[in-house]
C-alpha cells in the first residue's frame, strides 16, 4: 500500500492546515492543564480548602485524561481518526466552561475531571491524524509541533493569568472560562477536515480512500487491499511489539512524573520566595513556562537534523543534571529556582516532551496507532498523576531538595530506558517503519531496529 503522493510539496497547504488544527488541541491541553495552576492562589484564598482538596482538583484533569486516553484512543482505532477529533473539542468547549461557574470544589473537581477526558482524547487522535497525512521527511517536524503547542498553551496560561489577576475574586473564573472559548473556535474548523485515508484502507475501505487522495492530491491513486491481517489492541502486548510498546510507555511515563511533578507546582514553590507578591510567582512561574517552550521549539528545529534518538537521549540527560544540582542545594534564592527550573523543562521538553507525539505513531501499523498512541498517552497520565499526588507530600515529609532526588532518579530511569530502546525513525515512512513487524504475534524477533 503507497501514499508516496502525500509526499507532495503541493500538499503542504493542506498538511499545515491539518497540523495547526490539531495543534490547537495540544495548545488548549497545555493551557487548560496549567491555567489550573494559574488560578491555584485565587481559589485557596477564596475558598480556604486544605492540601487534600487542592490535590484532587489539580489532578482531576489529569485522572479524565488517563481515561479519555485509553477509552477514545482505542475507538478511534475502531470509528475513525474524524469521528472523534471532533467529538473530543465538545467535551473542552462544555466542561471548560462549567468549571468556569463551579460553585464548590466538588463541582470544580467533576468538571475538571470530565474535561481531562476530552484533553486525553486529543493527545492519540491529533497525532495519529497528523502523522498519516505529514510528508516522510517532514513528519518529525509536523508532529512535534504539536509537542511545541502544548507548551504555547502553558505559557498562555500564565499571560492570562497575568492580565486578568486586576479582576479580583472573580479572576479564576475568567481564566478558565477563556479555554471554553478557544474550543469553541477550533471545534468549528475542525469539522471541515477529511478522514484518514490510511486509516480507511487498513479497515477495507479502499474505494472511500481512494476518493480522498483524489480530492486531496487531484490525482487517481489506486489503493490495493490490504493482506494483513487487522492488529487488535492486544497485540500492542505481543512479542512482535512489545519492546516497542515498552518503550513508547516507558520514556513518556518517566518524562510526565519529572515535568508534572514539578511544574504543576511552580507557582506553589515560589511563592514563599517571593515576599507575598502574587505578580512576582506569575513572572518566576511563567518564565520557567517559557524556557520549556524554547526547549520545544529547539527540538522541533533538530527532530529532522540530528534524529529521533540523539535528541531523547540529550533531552533526559539535561533533564537529570538538572533536577540533581536542584536537589544538591537546600537552600536556594529565588533566582537559582527560577534558573535551575528553567533549564530542567527546556531539556525535559527539547525530547521527552515533544517526542511523546513522534514515537507512539511511528512505531505502530495504521490499525493499532490510535491505541498504541493512547496506550502511551494513559500511562503518562499515571506519571503525571504520580507526579502531581506524591510531590507535595514528599515535600511536606522531606523538604523542597530531598523531595527533587526522587524526580532525579525517575529521569535517569528515562535515560537509560531511552538509551537502551530508543530507535531510529527518521526518513522512513509509515508503511516502511512497520513493512518487517512479523505477522505471527508469536514470532519473537527483534523489531525495534536497535
Amino acid at each position: 500500500m503507497s501514499f508516496e503522493q502525500l509526499d507532495s510539496p503541493k500538499l503542504k497547504r493542506f498538511q499545515r492546515k491539518i497540523t495547526m488544527l490539531s495543534a490547537a488541541g495540544t495548545f488548549l491541553d497545555g493551557f487548560d492543564l496549567t491555567v489550573i495552576a494559574v488560578a491555584m492562589p485565587l481559589i485557596l484564598s477564596q475558598w480556604g480548602f486544605g492540601p487534600g482538596v487542592q490535590a484532587m482538583i489539580t489532578s482531576s484533569a489529569v485522572i479524565g485524561s488517563l481515561i479519555g486516553a485509553l477509552w477514545l484512543g482505542n475507538l478511534t482505532d475502531k470509528f475513525g481518526r474524524k469521528a472523534m477529533y471532533v467529538v473530543d473539542l465538545l467535551a473542552f468547549v462544555i466542561f471548560a466552561a462549567l468549571t468556569a461557574f463551579a460553585q464548590a470544589p466538588w463541582q470544580l473537581i467533576l468538571f475538571r475531571f470530565l474535561l481531562g477526558i476530552g484533553i486525553g482524547a486529543d493527545y492519540p487522535i491529533s497525532a495519529t491524524l497528523v502523522s498519516e497525512f505529514s510528508p516522510t521527511k517532514e513528519r518529525g517536524k509536523y508532529s512535534t509541533f504539536l509537542g511545541a503547542m502544548w507548551f504555547v498553551g502553558a505559557v498562555t496560561a500564565y499571560i492570562v493569568g497575568i492580565v486578568l489577576l486586576p479582576l479580583g475574586d472573580s479572576a479564576w473564573r475568567y481564566m478558565l472560562l477563556i479555554g471554553a472559548i478557544f474550543a469553541l473556535i477550533v471545534f468549528f474548523f475542525r469539522v471541515t477536515l477529511p478522514e484518514s485515508p490510511r486509516w480507511l484502507a487498513s479497515r477495507g475501505r479502499e474505494k472511500e480512500a481512494e476518493e480522498i487522495m483524489l480530492k486531496i492530491t487531484g490525482q487517481k491513486v489506486i489503493i490495493p487491499p490490504s493482506t494483513k491481517p487487522k492488529q487488535k489492541i492486544g497485540d500492542l502486548f505481543s512479542k512482535s511489539f512489545f519492546r516497542r510498546t515498552f518503550f513508547v510507555c516507558g520514556f513518556w511515563f518517566c518524562y510526565a512524573v519529572a515535568y508534572y511533578g514539578i511544574s504543576m507546582y511552580t507557582p506553589t514553590i515560589l511563592k514563599p520566595f517571593t515576599n507575598g507578591s502574587q505578580l512576582l510567582v506569575y513572572l518566576g512561574s511563567g518564565t520557567v513556562s517559557v524556557l520549556g517552550l524554547l526547549g520545544a521549539i529547539i527540538g522541533l528545529n533538530l527532530v529532522e537534523r540530528i534524529g529521533r534518538r540523539p535528541l531523547i537521549i540529550t533531552s533526559f540527560t539535561g533533564l537529570s543534571l538538572a533536577l540533581i544540582v536542584l536537589a544538591l542545594n537546600p537552600a536556594p534564592s529565588f533566582q537559582f529556582l527560577v534558573i535551575l527550573f528553567s533549564l530542567a523543562v527546556l531539556f525535559a521538553n527539547m525530547g521527552g516532551g515533544i517526542l511523546n507525539f513522534v514515537y507512539p505513531t511511528e512505531l505502530f501499523p495504521t490499525g493499532i496507532r490510535a491505541s498504541a498512541s493512547g496506550l502511551a498517552t494513559g500511562v503518562s497520565r499515571i506519571g503525571s498523576i504520580m507526579g502531581i499526588l506524591v510531590f507535595p507530600n514528599l515535600v511536606a515529609t522531606w523538604g523542597n531538595s530531598k523531595a527533587l532526588w526522587f524526580f532525579a532518579g525517575i529521569s535517569l530511569i528515562g535515560l537509560i530506558i531511552s538509551g537502551i530502546l530508543a530507535p531510529e525513525t527518521k526518513g522512513k515512512n509509515l508503511e516502511e517503519l512497520n513493512a518487517d513487524l512479523p505477522l505471527n504475534t508469536s514470532d519473537n524477533k527483534n523489531t525495534l531496529g536497535v
